[in-house]
């Protein structure tokens, strides 16, 4: 082997062999600047220079035009493994072919997002799968399969799980925490990630920005403990964007940027996201905090070792052998085939009263904000086709049969100086124009040389729409809305809303008779000035005048329509979305006043919800013949869903989450106890607007025949499934266990199994599902194991979380849980049963549980069935922080008082008397900052 041919070239020899000859030959420094976002060639070694991160959601994006799928929790409402396998390999493809031509596109691909779906109101519910950790993690598999390609060896890209741990919120995402129990871990978070690690098709995970009892995730134990535990393949950690950064600036959960940095690689994180492209920062960090004796160059060499395993399997160092370095397949007809397959499959008929599908002939007015739409989101790629559902209803059913009225309120206003004119384009605006004469937002965004706004005697007509909670588009006769750049101008500039602060949106606020105008990018009011219209400190006092309301237009058109199709939603980028979380499940009050406007004026309406989540319209559902659901579904949306409509495809698509009936139903967002608060359709004690697993199709489907039977490890179940309809269709055939009598709160069903089958008039298929028998248990607090109780479980068969057909009963043996044995190891705070107003938080910055009372309030922890055997002559109490700690067991009451010993993380142990025989219940009362780490037992 010569000099240029270094033994980390050759083929021959192992993997781990050529990282070992590598890394021997970096120096120090390189391996340092490797543990950046944005690595450096190492030219003397002929080493590439390689960036981590790609986003790939559901199709490339932010790296230009590329074919786009449907939201992933369209992809989920697929219910369907094999289609998003498909998908996912299309994306791959796409990443490499899109490689070829532009460096600057990644091979680690920051995908899929497999936070579940626990509460609706989480902004960023259109980057998951579903409430249901099963499904998500059988998307999720399915996913990443398809990413990383079935190759021994090589990859053709390597994904990256999102995000690492417990993240459902976005107000102060950075700084909050979130309290989750053993059992809500071991059952619910942990399963998301779990499935797609141990199937081998995941290169590494991405830690999210929250806290998780009281740690940031960056620093978390469970990196170790769990993550890198169900796997022999290294795993790449990459850091969430300033993360690093924030362990410091915003959590101040370190004093230091150095000790900060050391505990994150210390952890586990190998790649460092932060200051964009300057990685002089976060490497200036790493070297001082190995001057300074925090880290030492094993935990860096750890890391660039995993980087390193990644680079390999990607091909880097074996470009003559890599059998995906030659893919070229970009925006084929397969793959917009498949775009407009995953779109129709993502449809959930969610009513039908008979309305659909529709008639040939039929006289259609299309009606409502997002009739004429093609929205895409922040993690969308840029469009190369596009289909709206008004477009692909003009060419289903004919123009002359089809009417339009978008439903915006048309405004006129005006102020002081006059009525507000959008002038005509500047000389030269024609140049962000595709070639289709579409406007490029990308080359829009930010121009200062079109033409500001202007106030005269001649007023422009501008289209409203009120998106929900005051926040206000306003669009100009020429489709481009209005938009505020750089120099603080307001122009007519923007094809669509978008940008990561979104520069388009715009609230009504009422002063001195007339209505001031904030921008809601920069936090201005809108005025007027000598050379034209901007945003200032101080506002100008506006009227607005209504020259017609939406409504008005929508009712006429309803009124000589044979059927009306009302499309409402949501724009991805407005009111729920990455940094903002949803106020309220509500339908906006404009698009609720549209679907009734066209009720009132012809019953035989249909509402169409295009959104990235679910929408409570119980009233909707009461009054409308037929309402359906589809996520925002790429590039080939409005096609599905007009095949749908007209009875081409049969909707098969089911609910991956729970559409609840008011705001209500909900609890807290920050409550991640899904248990103790009754959430998903796993806990939920009310009834839903539409369940989970909930989709209708234009056939009927019988189920018979179920069997159930214990085979060692496995539950063997089978049912037959038969199309009683007259149309070909779609089943979605859902199996869910629940245990019948079990000894803590547990599901009232629980998916374990399910499969997309379709199926002809008459046609018939028995379904076989070997079902674990460990799917049937729980985490046993008491025991800090899982388990498995005997006694009876029932197999529920159906079309639905609740529509269920089919019931077998099986009672399964094994041993009793029994109480839990105090004397010896007494019990974690943590393990608790039940608690109220409490929650968890870090015992160390470096791991461990505690107990505090939320707020430095009041809370209350109990634990059931605690065995004291003979008894116990005392009890201590490990605490820190001030406050109290009240004990009650058997009549007997114990209190704690606790004088601060010196901070949250400076624990003392208090001992008192107690004297308890046999099993009873304990409970404890915290009060103050106290947290409680753990209670003890002595003879």
């Amino acid at each position: 082997m010569t000099d240029l041919q270094p033994p980390f070239r050759d083929p021959q020899l192992s993997q781990d062999k050529r990282i070992d000859d590598l890394l021997a030959r970096l120096t120090t420094g390189e391996r340092i600047a490797m543990l950046h976002q944005f690595a450096p060639a190492v030219e003397r070694l002929g080493v590439a220079a390689f960036r981590t991160g790609q986003e790939a959601l559901h199709g490339v994006a932010w790296m230009g035009r590329a074919t786009v799928f449907p939201q992933a929790v369209g992809l989920g409402a697929s219910w369907n493994e094999e289609l998003v396998r498909r998908v996912g390999e299309a994306v791959g493809t796409e990443v490499r072919a899109m490689r070829a031509q532009d460096g600057r596109v990644g091979l680690n691909v920051w995908a899929p997002t497999v936070n579940l779906l626990r509460n609706p109101l989480w902004g960023r519910g259109e980057e998951g799968y579903s409430e249901d950790a099963a499904l998500t993690s059988a998307i999720a598999v399915a996913y990443t399969r398809g990413l990383r390609g079935d190759h021994p060896r090589f990859w053709r890209t390597a994904p990256v799980l999102k995000h690492w741990l417990a993240h459902n919120n976005e107000v102060n995402r950075d700084t909050s925490s979130s309290s989750v129990r053993p059992r809500v871990l071991h059952e619910y978070d942990l399963r998301a990630f779990r499935g797609a690690v141990e199937a081998g098709a995941v290169a590494g995970v991405m830690p999210a920005y929250n806290l998780v009892n009281g740690r940031p995730n960056h620093v978390s134990p469970y990196l170790g403990e769990h993550l890198r535990a169900w796997t022999d393949q290294p795993l790449l950690i990459c850091s969430d964007a300033g993360a690093p950064s924030n362990l410091v600036d915003s959590e101040h959960y370190f004093d230091t940027h150095e000790e900060a940095t050391a505990a994150a690689l210390k952890a586990g994180v190998d790649s460092f996201t932060d200051h964009g492209t300057d990685s002089s920062v976060m490497t200036g960090r790493i070297s001082g905090a190995l001057r300074q004796g925090l880290i030492d160059e094993d935990d860096i060499e750890a890391a660039v070792r995993r980087q390193l395993a990644v680079r390999f399997m990607l091909g880097e160092f074996d470009p003559e052998t890599d059998p995906y370095a030659a893919t070229d397949d970009f925006d084929t007809p397969e793959h917009r085939a498949l775009a407009l397959e995953a779109a129709e499959q993502a449809v959930v008929l969610l009513k039908n009263d008979g309305l659909l599908p529709l008639a040939d002939g039929a006289r259609i007015a299309v009606v409502g904000l997002l009739a004429d739409e093609c929205k895409t989101d922040w993690y969308s790629g840029t469009l190369i086709h596009r289909s709206t559902p008004l477009d692909a209803l003009y060419e289903r059913f004919g123009a002359a049969n089809v009417t339009f009225a978008e439903g915006v309120d048309r405004v006129r206003i005006r102020c002081a100086a006059g009525w507000l004119q959008v002038a005509e384009a500047a000389e030269g605006a024609a140049d962000a124009r595709g070639a289709e004469g579409a406007l490029d937002p990308a080359l829009l965004a930010g121009r200062t040389d079109l033409p500001p706004l202007t106030c005269g005697d001649a007023p422009s007509e501008l289209a409203l729409t009120d998106w929900g909670g005051g926040v206000l588009t306003l669009r100009a006769a020429d489709g481009r809305y209005l938009s505020v750049a750089d120099d603080g101008f307001v122009r007519a500039s923007a094809d669509q809303p978008g940008g990561w602060v979104v520069q388009e949106t715009f609230t009504l606020e009422e002063h001195d008779g007339g209505h001031l105008l904030r921008h809601t990018g920069t936090g201005r009011h809108v005025s007027v000035a000598a050379d034209g219209v901007k945003v200032a400190e101080a506002g100008e006092v506006f009227e607005i005048e209504t020259a017609e309301r939406g409504e008005d237009a929508v009712a006429r058109a309803a009124a000589d329509a044979d059927v009306v199709i009302v499309v409402a939603g949501n724009d991805p980028h407005i009111n729920g979305r990455e940094t903002e979380d949803r106020p309220t499940l509500a339908l906006p009050p404009q698009q609720d006043r549209l679907w009734r406007a066209a009720s009132a004026a012809n019953p035989r309406t249909a509402l169409v919800m295009t959104s990235a989540y679910p929408y409570a319209v119980p009233e909707a559902q009461a009054e409308l013949p037929a309402l359906l659901w589809t996520a925002h579904g790429g590039q080939a949306a409005g096609t599905a869903l007009a095949r749908v409509l007209a009875g081409d495809v049969s909707p098969a698509g089911r609910l991956p989450q729970t559409w609840y009936g008011s705001d209500a139903d909900l609890p807290d967002l920050l409550d991640y106890d899904i248990i103790g608060s009754r959430q998903t359709y796993l806990y939920f004690e009310g009834t839903p607007l539409y369940a989970f697993g909930h989709g209708l199709s234009y056939a009927s489907f019988g189920y018979e025949g179920l069997t159930a039977e214990r085979d060692g490890d496995l539950v063997r179940v089978g049912f037959t499934v038969t199309n009683t309809g007259a149309v070909a269709s779609d089943e979605v055939a859902q199996l869910y266990a629940r245990a019948v009598d079990a000894s803590v709160p547990r599901p009232s069903r629980e998916l374990v199994a399910h499969r997309r089958l379709h199926l002809s008039p008459g046609g018939s298929e028995r379904v076989s599902f070997d079902v674990p028998v460990s799917a049937l248990g729980h985490w046993d607090v008491a025991h800090g194991r899982w388990a498995v109780e005997p006694g009876t479980y029932e197999l529920l068969a159906g079309a639905s979380s609740t529509d269920v057909r089919l019931t077998a009963s099986l009672a399964m043996e094994g041993d009793p849980a029994g109480p839990r044995p105090v004397r010896t190891h007494g019990l974690g705070a943590a393990d608790f049963d039940e608690q109220r107003g409490t929650e968890i938080v870090d015992r160390t910055k470096v791991s461990g549980d505690a107990v505090a009372a939320t707020g430095g309030a009041e809370g209350e922890l109990v634990f059931r069935a605690c065995d004291f055997g003979a008894g116990v002559g005392g009890v201590t109490v490990v605490v820190a922080g001030e406050g109290s700690v009240a004990l009650e067991v058997a009549g007997r009451a114990v209190r704690f008082d606790v004088p601060d010993a010196g901070g949250p993380y400076v624990y003392a142990t208090l001992e008192a008397g107690l004297q308890v025989s046999g099993v009873h219940d304990l409970r404890l009362g915290l009060r103050g900052s106290v947290r409680l780490a753990h209670i003890g037992f002595s003879g």
